[in-house]
Protein backbone atom coordinates (compact mmCIF):
# COMPACT_ATOMS: atom_id res chain seq x y z
CA UNK A 1 0.00 0.00 0.00
CA UNK A 2 2.64 2.32 0.48
CA UNK A 3 4.33 1.76 -1.96
CA UNK A 4 1.23 2.06 -4.19
CA UNK A 5 0.72 5.58 -2.32
CA UNK A 6 4.81 6.78 -3.15
CA UNK A 7 3.75 5.51 -6.78
CA UNK A 8 0.65 7.61 -7.04
CA UNK A 9 2.60 10.87 -5.23
CA UNK A 10 5.36 10.48 -8.22
CA UNK A 11 3.17 10.54 -10.66
CA UNK A 12 1.23 13.55 -9.26
CA UNK A 13 4.69 15.39 -9.09
CA UNK A 14 5.83 14.60 -12.37
CA UNK A 15 2.43 15.26 -14.10
CA UNK A 16 2.34 18.45 -11.67
CA UNK A 17 5.87 19.19 -13.37
CA UNK A 18 4.94 18.70 -16.53
CA UNK A 19 1.99 21.03 -16.44
CA UNK A 20 3.76 23.79 -14.83
CA UNK A 21 6.79 23.30 -17.57
CA UNK A 22 4.16 23.61 -20.13
CA UNK A 23 2.28 26.53 -18.57
CA UNK A 24 5.42 28.63 -18.08
CA UNK A 25 6.50 27.64 -21.67
CA UNK A 26 8.28 30.28 -23.28
CA UNK A 27 6.49 31.72 -26.70
CA UNK A 28 9.61 31.97 -29.35
CA UNK A 29 8.33 33.19 -32.60
CA UNK A 30 10.95 33.68 -35.66
CA UNK A 31 10.76 36.44 -38.52
CA UNK A 32 12.17 36.20 -41.87
CA UNK A 33 12.87 39.34 -43.64
CA UNK A 34 15.45 40.53 -46.96
CA UNK A 35 15.62 44.08 -44.63
CA UNK A 36 19.06 45.13 -43.11
CA UNK A 37 19.59 47.34 -40.39
CA UNK A 38 21.41 50.67 -40.53
CA UNK A 39 22.74 52.80 -37.36
CA UNK A 40 20.86 51.42 -34.05
CA UNK A 41 20.02 54.54 -33.21
CA UNK A 42 16.82 56.65 -33.20
CA UNK A 43 18.96 60.40 -34.01
CA UNK A 44 20.53 58.99 -37.13
CA UNK A 45 18.64 56.02 -38.79
CA UNK A 46 16.06 56.71 -41.58
CA UNK A 47 14.56 53.88 -42.74
CA UNK A 48 11.39 51.18 -42.55
CA UNK A 49 12.98 48.50 -40.76
CA UNK A 50 15.31 49.83 -38.70
CA UNK A 51 12.80 52.37 -37.62
CA UNK A 52 10.20 48.82 -37.35
CA UNK A 53 12.54 47.36 -34.70
CA UNK A 54 12.60 51.19 -32.90
CA UNK A 55 8.83 50.81 -32.47
CA UNK A 56 9.09 47.78 -30.20
CA UNK A 57 12.04 48.19 -28.40
CA UNK A 58 11.50 51.99 -28.02
CA UNK A 59 8.11 54.08 -26.82
CA UNK A 60 7.30 57.51 -27.99
CA UNK A 61 5.76 60.19 -25.63
CA UNK A 62 2.78 59.49 -28.57
CA UNK A 63 2.16 56.64 -30.14
CA UNK A 64 -0.79 54.26 -32.16
CA UNK A 65 -2.46 51.32 -30.73
CA UNK A 66 -1.67 47.91 -33.23
CA UNK A 67 -3.49 47.90 -36.35
CA UNK A 68 -4.82 51.46 -35.42
CA UNK A 69 -4.57 55.16 -36.60
CA UNK A 70 -5.50 56.95 -33.73
CA UNK A 71 -2.67 58.59 -31.57
CA UNK A 72 -3.07 57.61 -28.13
CA UNK A 73 -1.07 58.72 -25.27
CA UNK A 74 2.40 56.70 -24.91
CA UNK A 75 5.09 58.11 -21.97
CA UNK A 76 3.26 61.09 -21.36
CA UNK A 77 -0.08 60.88 -19.87
CA UNK A 78 -1.51 63.96 -21.45
CA UNK A 79 -0.14 66.84 -22.89
CA UNK A 80 -2.07 70.64 -23.19
CA UNK A 81 -1.12 73.16 -26.14
CA UNK A 82 0.30 76.72 -24.67
CA UNK A 83 1.73 80.22 -25.61
CA UNK A 84 -0.91 80.76 -28.97
CA UNK A 85 -0.07 77.18 -30.30
CA UNK A 86 3.99 77.84 -29.83
CA UNK A 87 4.12 75.50 -26.91
CA UNK A 88 3.40 71.83 -25.54
CA UNK A 89 3.78 70.31 -22.46
CA UNK A 90 3.43 66.56 -21.67
CA UNK A 91 3.10 65.15 -18.72
CA UNK A 92 5.07 62.00 -18.05
CA UNK A 93 3.64 58.75 -16.68
CA UNK A 94 5.14 58.13 -13.34
CA UNK A 95 7.93 55.16 -11.97
CA UNK A 96 8.75 54.04 -15.56
CA UNK A 97 11.79 52.58 -16.41
CA UNK A 98 14.25 51.85 -18.88
CA UNK A 99 14.77 48.28 -19.80
CA UNK A 100 17.95 48.31 -17.86
CA UNK A 101 15.61 48.86 -15.07
CA UNK A 102 17.11 52.65 -14.43
CA UNK A 103 14.01 55.71 -14.03
CA UNK A 104 12.90 57.86 -16.75
CA UNK A 105 11.98 61.50 -16.45
CA UNK A 106 11.70 64.62 -18.08
CA UNK A 107 15.57 65.17 -18.14
CA UNK A 108 15.96 62.16 -20.54
CA UNK A 109 13.10 63.66 -22.91
CA UNK A 110 15.08 67.01 -22.98
CA UNK A 111 18.80 64.97 -23.17
CA UNK A 112 17.65 63.16 -25.83
CA UNK A 113 15.99 65.49 -28.18
CA UNK A 114 18.88 68.05 -27.56
CA UNK A 115 21.26 64.85 -28.84
CA UNK A 116 19.23 64.22 -31.75
CA UNK A 117 19.70 67.99 -32.88
CA UNK A 118 23.01 68.07 -31.92
CA UNK A 119 23.99 65.00 -34.20
CA UNK A 120 21.85 66.46 -36.88
CA UNK A 121 21.17 62.90 -38.65
CA UNK A 122 18.85 62.25 -41.37
CA UNK A 123 15.67 62.23 -39.51
CA UNK A 124 16.97 65.12 -37.18
CA UNK A 125 14.62 67.42 -40.13
CA UNK A 126 11.66 65.95 -38.13
CA UNK A 127 12.96 67.74 -34.98
CA UNK A 128 15.16 70.65 -35.98
CA UNK A 129 12.47 72.50 -38.29
CA UNK A 130 10.29 72.19 -35.65
CA UNK A 131 11.24 72.83 -32.47
CA UNK A 132 13.42 75.60 -31.20
CA UNK A 133 14.43 73.93 -27.80
CA UNK A 134 13.07 71.76 -24.90
CA UNK A 135 12.00 72.67 -20.72
CA UNK A 136 12.39 70.96 -17.93
CA UNK A 137 9.27 72.20 -16.48
CA UNK A 138 9.84 69.80 -13.18
CA UNK A 139 10.23 66.12 -12.59
CA UNK A 140 7.54 65.03 -15.46
CA UNK A 141 7.11 67.44 -17.25
CA UNK A 142 8.30 69.17 -20.46
CA UNK A 143 7.83 71.72 -22.59
CA UNK A 144 8.92 71.90 -26.51
CA UNK A 145 8.75 75.01 -27.82
CA UNK A 146 8.08 75.12 -31.41
CA UNK A 147 9.48 78.03 -33.77
CA UNK A 148 5.63 78.22 -35.38
CA UNK A 149 2.59 76.87 -34.01
CA UNK A 150 2.00 72.77 -35.58
CA UNK A 151 -1.39 71.71 -35.53
CA UNK A 152 -0.06 67.95 -35.83
CA UNK A 153 3.12 68.47 -33.63
CA UNK A 154 1.48 65.53 -31.37
CA UNK A 155 1.86 63.40 -34.34
CA UNK A 156 5.30 64.71 -34.88
CA UNK A 157 5.60 63.16 -31.24
CA UNK A 158 5.07 60.07 -31.84
CA UNK A 159 7.71 59.17 -34.51
CA UNK A 160 11.53 57.98 -33.90
CA UNK A 161 13.94 60.89 -33.71
CA UNK A 162 11.62 61.61 -30.34
CA UNK A 163 12.12 58.70 -28.64
CA UNK A 164 14.11 58.80 -25.60
CA UNK A 165 17.65 57.07 -25.10
CA UNK A 166 18.90 56.43 -21.49
CA UNK A 167 21.48 59.11 -21.06
CA UNK A 168 23.79 56.98 -18.81
CA UNK A 169 23.97 54.68 -22.16
CA UNK A 170 23.83 56.92 -25.04
CA UNK A 171 26.65 58.84 -25.99
CA UNK A 172 26.20 62.34 -25.79
CA UNK A 173 27.58 63.25 -29.40
CA UNK A 174 27.85 60.01 -31.33
CA UNK A 175 25.99 57.67 -33.61
CA UNK A 176 25.60 53.95 -32.30
CA UNK A 177 25.96 51.80 -35.35
CA UNK A 178 26.11 48.77 -33.13
CA UNK A 179 24.36 47.75 -29.74
CA UNK A 180 27.73 46.32 -28.75
CA UNK A 181 29.33 49.32 -28.48
CA UNK A 182 27.38 50.89 -25.48
CA UNK A 183 27.91 50.75 -22.10
CA UNK A 184 26.88 47.32 -21.40
CA UNK A 185 26.72 46.42 -24.87
CA UNK A 186 23.09 46.32 -25.48
CA UNK A 187 20.33 49.18 -26.47
CA UNK A 188 18.09 50.68 -23.54
CA UNK A 189 14.66 51.52 -24.78
CA UNK A 190 11.11 51.45 -22.85
CA UNK A 191 9.28 49.73 -25.23
CA UNK A 192 7.90 46.13 -24.56
CA UNK A 193 10.76 44.18 -26.09
CA UNK A 194 14.70 44.73 -25.39
CA UNK A 195 17.85 43.58 -27.14
CA UNK A 196 19.34 40.05 -26.08
CA UNK A 197 21.55 39.52 -29.29
CA UNK A 198 22.42 40.94 -32.25
CA UNK A 199 24.53 40.23 -35.03
CA UNK A 200 24.43 42.08 -38.27
CA UNK A 201 23.02 40.93 -41.26
CA UNK A 202 22.10 37.63 -39.48
CA UNK A 203 20.20 37.70 -36.83
CA UNK A 204 18.32 39.40 -33.88
CA UNK A 205 17.06 38.65 -30.86
CA UNK A 206 14.28 40.17 -29.11
CA UNK A 207 13.09 39.00 -25.40
CA UNK A 208 10.04 40.65 -23.64
CA UNK A 209 11.10 43.81 -21.01
CA UNK A 210 10.79 43.05 -17.95
CA UNK A 211 10.11 46.71 -16.78
CA UNK A 212 7.42 47.67 -19.40
CA UNK A 213 4.92 49.52 -17.81
CA UNK A 214 2.63 48.39 -20.19
CA UNK A 215 0.39 45.10 -21.21
CA UNK A 216 2.83 42.11 -21.63
CA UNK A 217 3.49 40.93 -25.19
CA UNK A 218 1.89 37.90 -26.10
CA UNK A 219 5.28 36.40 -26.83
CA UNK A 220 8.33 35.69 -24.58
CA UNK A 221 11.06 36.34 -28.29
CA UNK A 222 11.22 37.29 -30.99
CA UNK A 223 14.17 35.63 -33.79
CA UNK A 224 14.53 37.66 -36.39
CA UNK A 225 16.42 36.33 -39.26
CA UNK A 226 18.20 37.98 -42.10
CA UNK A 227 17.95 36.52 -45.50
CA UNK A 228 20.14 37.38 -48.45
CA UNK A 229 17.25 36.55 -51.08
CA UNK A 230 13.44 36.49 -51.31
CA UNK A 231 13.92 32.85 -52.69
CA UNK A 232 15.75 31.52 -49.67
CA UNK A 233 13.66 33.08 -47.52
CA UNK A 234 10.16 31.27 -49.07
CA UNK A 235 11.97 27.94 -48.78
CA UNK A 236 12.25 28.60 -45.28
CA UNK A 237 8.75 29.50 -44.74
CA UNK A 238 7.42 26.97 -46.86
CA UNK A 239 9.37 24.41 -44.69
CA UNK A 240 7.96 25.83 -41.19
CA UNK A 241 11.34 27.45 -40.33
CA UNK A 242 10.11 30.45 -40.02
CA UNK A 243 6.64 32.18 -38.21
CA UNK A 244 6.06 34.38 -40.44
CA UNK A 245 7.75 35.97 -43.32
CA UNK A 246 7.69 40.31 -44.31
CA UNK A 247 9.71 42.24 -47.63
CA UNK A 248 10.57 41.69 -49.36
CA UNK A 249 9.30 39.19 -51.66
CA UNK A 250 9.45 38.67 -55.39
CA UNK A 251 6.16 39.45 -57.21
CA UNK A 252 5.74 35.79 -58.76
CA UNK A 253 6.39 34.29 -54.88
CA UNK A 254 3.55 36.48 -53.53
CA UNK A 255 1.03 34.54 -56.36
CA UNK A 256 2.10 31.35 -55.41
CA UNK A 257 1.66 32.09 -51.64
CA UNK A 258 -1.59 33.75 -52.31
CA UNK A 259 -3.11 30.62 -53.31
CA UNK A 260 -0.84 28.28 -50.84
CA UNK A 261 -3.13 26.25 -48.42
CA UNK A 262 -0.54 26.56 -45.75
CA UNK A 263 0.00 29.65 -45.60
CA UNK A 264 -1.98 32.81 -44.33
CA UNK A 265 -1.24 36.50 -46.37
CA UNK A 266 -1.89 39.71 -43.96
CA UNK A 267 -1.74 42.49 -46.87
CA UNK A 268 -1.21 45.93 -45.45
CA UNK A 269 -2.46 48.82 -48.04
CA UNK A 270 -1.26 51.74 -46.48
CA UNK A 271 0.54 54.55 -47.84
CA UNK A 272 4.19 53.33 -49.23
CA UNK A 273 5.32 54.74 -52.15
CA UNK A 274 8.15 54.59 -54.52
CA UNK A 275 9.60 57.83 -56.59
CA UNK A 276 12.42 58.47 -58.58
CA UNK A 277 14.58 60.98 -57.16
CA UNK A 278 16.86 64.17 -59.21
CA UNK A 279 19.91 66.14 -57.42
CA UNK A 280 18.77 69.50 -57.92
CA UNK A 281 21.57 71.44 -57.60
CA UNK A 282 23.79 69.19 -59.83
CA UNK A 283 23.78 69.96 -64.04
CA UNK A 284 22.31 69.61 -65.72
CA UNK A 285 19.07 68.68 -63.43
CA UNK A 286 19.72 72.09 -61.99
CA UNK A 287 17.74 72.31 -65.05
CA UNK A 288 13.60 72.17 -64.12
CA UNK A 289 13.46 70.95 -68.18
CA UNK A 290 15.57 68.08 -68.21
CA UNK A 291 13.66 67.07 -64.95
CA UNK A 292 10.47 67.56 -66.69
CA UNK A 293 11.56 65.82 -69.94
CA UNK A 294 12.50 62.46 -67.92
CA UNK A 295 9.63 62.34 -65.68
CA UNK A 296 7.30 62.36 -69.45
CA UNK A 297 9.23 59.22 -70.04
CA UNK A 298 8.04 57.35 -67.40
CA UNK A 299 5.40 54.82 -67.95
CA UNK A 300 3.75 53.32 -64.61
CA UNK A 301 1.47 51.03 -65.70
CA UNK A 302 4.28 49.47 -67.75
CA UNK A 303 6.48 49.10 -64.78
CA UNK A 304 3.91 47.22 -62.94
CA UNK A 305 2.94 44.78 -65.26
CA UNK A 306 6.12 43.98 -66.12
CA UNK A 307 7.77 44.35 -62.68
CA UNK A 308 5.52 43.51 -60.11
CA UNK A 309 2.94 41.35 -62.22
CA UNK A 310 -0.13 44.33 -61.64
CA UNK A 311 0.45 44.17 -57.25
CA UNK A 312 1.09 47.38 -57.03
CA UNK A 313 -0.76 50.69 -58.54
CA UNK A 314 0.67 53.63 -60.49
CA UNK A 315 0.85 57.14 -58.47
CA UNK A 316 0.81 60.16 -60.03
CA UNK A 317 1.55 62.55 -56.75
CA UNK A 318 3.52 62.06 -53.87
CA UNK A 319 0.70 62.38 -51.71
CA UNK A 320 -0.73 58.66 -51.75
CA UNK A 321 -3.79 57.58 -53.12
CA UNK A 322 -6.95 57.63 -50.35
CA UNK A 323 -4.94 60.40 -48.13
CA UNK A 324 -6.11 63.68 -47.88
CA UNK A 325 -5.75 66.13 -50.59
CA UNK A 326 -4.15 63.29 -53.20
CA UNK A 327 -4.87 64.38 -57.06
CA UNK A 328 -3.57 63.01 -60.06
CA UNK A 329 -1.18 66.17 -61.27
CA UNK A 330 1.18 63.93 -63.33
CA UNK A 331 -1.20 62.03 -65.27
CA UNK A 332 -3.02 65.47 -66.69
CA UNK A 333 0.44 67.25 -67.15
CA UNK A 334 2.52 64.15 -68.49
CA UNK A 335 0.45 61.27 -68.95
CA UNK A 336 2.51 57.97 -69.46
CA UNK A 337 5.41 57.38 -71.25
CA UNK A 338 4.83 60.26 -73.22
CA UNK A 339 8.00 60.43 -75.77
CA UNK A 340 6.81 63.16 -77.96
CA UNK A 341 6.51 65.74 -74.97
CA UNK A 342 9.94 63.67 -73.77
CA UNK A 343 11.88 64.95 -76.69
CA UNK A 344 10.25 68.50 -77.35
CA UNK A 345 11.02 69.21 -73.24
CA UNK A 346 14.85 67.75 -73.66
CA UNK A 347 15.15 69.79 -77.12
CA UNK A 348 14.47 73.21 -75.19
CA UNK A 349 17.47 72.09 -72.78
CA UNK A 350 19.30 71.43 -76.42
CA UNK A 351 19.86 67.31 -76.12
CA UNK A 352 18.94 65.60 -78.94
CA UNK A 353 19.95 62.53 -80.95
CA UNK A 354 23.28 63.94 -81.74
CA UNK A 355 23.67 65.56 -78.25
CA UNK A 356 22.01 63.30 -75.95
CA UNK A 357 21.13 63.32 -72.40
CA UNK A 358 23.56 61.33 -70.75
CA UNK A 359 23.21 60.03 -66.85
CA UNK A 360 23.54 57.51 -64.25
CA UNK A 361 20.61 55.87 -62.74
CA UNK A 362 21.22 54.74 -59.47
CA UNK A 363 19.51 51.68 -57.35
CA UNK A 364 19.70 49.53 -54.39
CA UNK A 365 19.79 45.91 -55.29
CA UNK A 366 18.61 44.04 -51.65
CA UNK A 367 16.61 47.31 -49.79
CA UNK A 368 13.21 47.27 -51.78
CA UNK A 369 13.50 43.66 -52.71
CA UNK A 370 15.03 41.46 -55.87
CA UNK A 371 12.71 43.62 -58.08
CA UNK A 372 14.82 46.63 -57.88
CA UNK A 373 16.86 45.26 -60.85
CA UNK A 374 14.11 45.10 -63.35
CA UNK A 375 12.60 48.11 -62.12
CA UNK A 376 16.09 50.19 -62.69
CA UNK A 377 16.49 47.94 -66.42
CA UNK A 378 12.99 49.02 -67.29
CA UNK A 379 13.16 52.67 -66.68
CA UNK A 380 16.29 52.55 -68.44
CA UNK A 381 14.49 51.57 -71.71
CA UNK A 382 12.05 53.91 -71.24
CA UNK A 383 14.21 56.76 -71.26
CA UNK A 384 16.31 55.62 -74.28
CA UNK A 385 13.17 54.81 -76.30
CA UNK A 386 13.34 58.67 -76.53
CA UNK A 387 16.03 58.80 -78.64
CA UNK A 388 17.68 61.36 -76.71
CA UNK A 389 18.55 59.65 -73.18
CA UNK A 390 21.46 56.87 -72.88
CA UNK A 391 21.81 56.26 -69.10
CA UNK A 392 23.91 54.03 -67.41
CA UNK A 393 22.73 51.52 -64.66
CA UNK A 394 24.46 51.48 -61.32
CA UNK A 395 23.54 50.26 -57.84
CA UNK A 396 24.93 50.36 -54.41
CA UNK A 397 23.82 48.54 -51.05
CA UNK A 398 21.95 50.64 -48.98
CA UNK A 399 24.43 51.91 -46.48
CA UNK A 400 26.77 53.02 -49.29
CA UNK A 401 23.71 54.37 -51.21
CA UNK A 402 22.96 56.47 -48.16
CA UNK A 403 26.59 58.16 -48.24
CA UNK A 404 26.27 58.44 -52.15
CA UNK A 405 22.97 60.81 -52.13
CA UNK A 406 24.79 62.66 -48.97
CA UNK A 407 28.16 63.20 -51.07
CA UNK A 408 25.83 64.37 -53.94
CA UNK A 409 27.04 61.47 -56.19
CA UNK A 410 24.15 60.33 -57.78
CA UNK A 411 22.17 62.67 -60.14
CA UNK A 412 19.08 60.49 -60.51
CA UNK A 413 18.16 57.85 -58.14
CA UNK A 414 15.31 55.53 -56.57
CA UNK A 415 13.88 55.85 -53.30
CA UNK A 416 10.83 54.73 -51.47
CA UNK A 417 8.92 56.55 -48.73
CA UNK A 418 6.76 54.88 -45.48
CA UNK A 419 4.96 57.93 -43.45
CA UNK A 420 7.04 59.42 -40.45
CA UNK A 421 3.33 60.71 -39.21
CA UNK A 422 0.53 60.54 -41.66
CA UNK A 423 -0.49 63.64 -43.35
CA UNK A 424 0.40 65.14 -46.59
CA UNK A 425 3.31 67.54 -45.08
CA UNK A 426 5.35 64.30 -45.03
CA UNK A 427 5.04 63.57 -48.31
CA UNK A 428 5.66 67.24 -49.45
CA UNK A 429 7.90 68.81 -46.99
CA UNK A 430 10.19 66.22 -46.82
CA UNK A 431 11.19 66.19 -50.63
CA UNK A 432 10.95 70.10 -51.37
CA UNK A 433 11.48 71.72 -48.15
CA UNK A 434 14.77 73.19 -48.04
CA UNK A 435 15.25 70.78 -45.26
CA UNK A 436 13.72 67.65 -45.89
CA UNK A 437 15.13 67.94 -49.65
CA UNK A 438 18.70 68.09 -48.51
CA UNK A 439 18.54 65.24 -46.21
CA UNK A 440 17.17 62.63 -49.35
CA UNK A 441 19.85 63.67 -51.35
CA UNK A 442 17.25 65.71 -53.55
CA UNK A 443 18.91 69.64 -52.45
CA UNK A 444 15.59 71.25 -53.83
CA UNK A 445 15.46 74.50 -52.13
CA UNK A 446 13.24 77.63 -52.95
CA UNK A 447 11.99 80.58 -50.02
CA UNK A 448 8.25 80.21 -51.20
CA UNK A 449 8.29 77.02 -51.88
CA UNK A 450 9.83 76.71 -47.90
CA UNK A 451 7.45 79.39 -46.65
CA UNK A 452 4.17 77.54 -48.28
CA UNK A 453 5.15 74.84 -45.95
CA UNK A 454 5.50 77.19 -42.77
CA UNK A 455 2.02 77.78 -43.79
CA UNK A 456 0.54 74.95 -44.43
CA UNK A 457 2.22 73.68 -40.99
CA UNK A 458 0.42 76.54 -39.19
CA UNK A 459 -3.03 76.75 -40.64
CA UNK A 460 -5.63 75.13 -38.37
CA UNK A 461 -8.31 75.32 -41.33
CA UNK A 462 -8.48 72.03 -42.59
CA UNK A 463 -9.84 73.58 -46.36
CA UNK A 464 -7.61 76.45 -46.25
CA UNK A 465 -4.66 73.86 -45.81
CA UNK A 466 -6.24 71.19 -47.97
CA UNK A 467 -6.20 74.61 -51.13
CA UNK A 468 -2.06 75.08 -50.12
CA UNK A 469 -1.94 70.97 -50.79
CA UNK A 470 -3.16 70.92 -54.26
CA UNK A 471 -1.43 74.70 -54.88
CA UNK A 472 2.23 72.11 -54.09
CA UNK A 473 0.93 69.35 -56.16
CA UNK A 474 0.10 71.26 -59.37
CA UNK A 475 3.84 73.09 -58.27
CA UNK A 476 5.36 70.24 -58.50
CA UNK A 477 4.84 69.36 -61.91
CA UNK A 478 6.37 72.40 -62.72
CA UNK A 479 9.61 71.52 -60.45
CA UNK A 480 9.68 68.05 -60.58
CA UNK A 481 12.11 68.28 -57.24
CA UNK A 482 10.90 64.40 -57.99
CA UNK A 483 8.82 62.16 -59.99
CA UNK A 484 6.11 59.53 -58.32
CA UNK A 485 6.27 56.41 -59.85
CA UNK A 486 4.00 53.66 -57.40
CA UNK A 487 2.02 52.98 -54.56
CA UNK A 488 3.12 49.69 -53.23
CA UNK A 489 0.80 47.04 -51.47
CA UNK A 490 3.05 45.33 -48.87
CA UNK A 491 2.83 41.58 -48.64
CA UNK A 492 3.27 39.67 -45.00
CA UNK A 493 2.99 35.91 -45.08
CA UNK A 494 2.57 33.14 -41.70
CA UNK A 495 2.20 29.92 -40.77
CA UNK A 496 -1.58 29.12 -40.07
CA UNK A 497 -1.27 29.07 -36.53
CA UNK A 498 -0.14 32.65 -36.13
CA UNK A 499 -1.89 35.52 -34.73
CA UNK A 500 -2.74 38.71 -34.03
CA UNK A 501 -0.11 40.66 -36.63
CA UNK A 502 -1.59 43.92 -37.57
CA UNK A 503 -0.45 46.45 -40.19
CA UNK A 504 -2.12 49.63 -39.92
CA UNK A 505 -2.05 52.17 -42.35
CA UNK A 506 0.63 53.59 -40.57
CA UNK A 507 2.65 50.93 -41.76
CA UNK A 508 3.93 49.91 -37.98
CA UNK A 509 4.43 46.47 -37.57
CA UNK A 510 4.30 46.19 -33.62
CA UNK A 511 4.86 42.13 -32.50
CA UNK A 512 3.58 42.46 -29.15
CA UNK A 513 0.05 41.28 -30.04
CA UNK A 514 1.57 38.33 -32.56
CA UNK A 515 0.95 34.69 -30.88
CA UNK A 516 1.08 30.76 -31.66
CA UNK A 517 -2.45 29.89 -31.14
Amino acid sequence: MKLLKLILVCFVAVGLLFFASNSFAKVTLVYGTTEKVTDMDPANAYDFHTWEIFYNIYQGLMGYPPGKTNLVPGLAESYKVVDAGKGYIFKLKEGVKFSDGSPFDANAVKWSIDRVIRIAGDPSWLVTDFVDRVEVVDKYQVKFVLKNPVAYFPSLVATVPYYPVNPNIYPADKIVQDPTALKGGKLVGLGPYRVAFFKRDQEIVLEANPYYYGEKPKNDMIIIRYFADATTMRLALEKGELDFAFKSFNPSDINDLLKSAKIQTIVGQGPYIRYLCFQNNTKPFTNKIVRQGVAAAINRPEIIKKVFLGQNKPLYSMVPMGMWTHTDNFKQVFGDGNIEMSRKLLAQAGFNENNKLKFELWYTPSHYGDTEVDMAAVLKAQFEATGVMEVSVKSAEWATYKNNWRNQLMPVYLLGWYPDYIDPDNYTASFAGTAGSRGNGIYFSDPKWDAMFVAEQKEPNEKKREAIFKKIQQMWTDEVPTAPIFQGTLYLFAQKNIKGIMISPTLQFIYAPIEKK
